[in-house]
């Protein structure tokens, strides 16, 4: 599939409603047309990913963004869930956070992030990161089946 392939939806694991809100403006500005769902925390995306629950019939993301600080269960957690899972290890996952620490950049990379991004300050670099997430994931990139 091609670039923006609605074939390929995306999950965003994000707690912050103004992050969510600027990330699906982003979205819409850059007329990326994956499907993008979002879930508030991390007991929520492990819900999704295993289809439980209220999410019981949702996809398969094909790309996870995913926020590290967040309540009841970490980005790192969730990380670690989807690494070391032989149905879910294959799924790329960009952590898209606002720690720039570099321990926590380490422990991502030594989980099984396939990439680290600190979220721009500015909306209009948001954007450009946004679309840049899109066009290497999606156009410059082989995505598994």
């Amino acid at each position: 599939m091609g670039i923006n392939s609605t074939d390929y939806p995306i999950l965003l694991v994000e707690d912050n409603p103004d992050d969510v809100l600027i990330t699906q403006r982003a979205w819409k500005i850059g007329s990326i047309k994956n499907k993008l769902f979002v879930v508030t925390d991390g007991e929520q995306a492990l819900e999704f990913i295993n289809k439980e629950g209220r999410f019981h019939g949702a996809p398969t993301p094909s790309l996870i963004l995913l926020d590290l600080k967040m309540p009841r269960i970490d980005g790192f957690e969730v990380l670690t869930y989807l690494k070391g899972d032989e149905k879910t290890k294959i799924i790329p996952v960009i952590v898209l956070t606002s720690s720039n620490r570099m321990d926590d950049v380490q422990k991502a990379y030594k989980i099984g992030c396939n990439n680290y991004i600190v979220k721009p300050i500015s909306f209009e670099k948001f954007i450009d990161a946004v679309a840049a997430i899109n066009t290497y994931w999606f156009s410059i990139s082989k995505m598994p089946d």
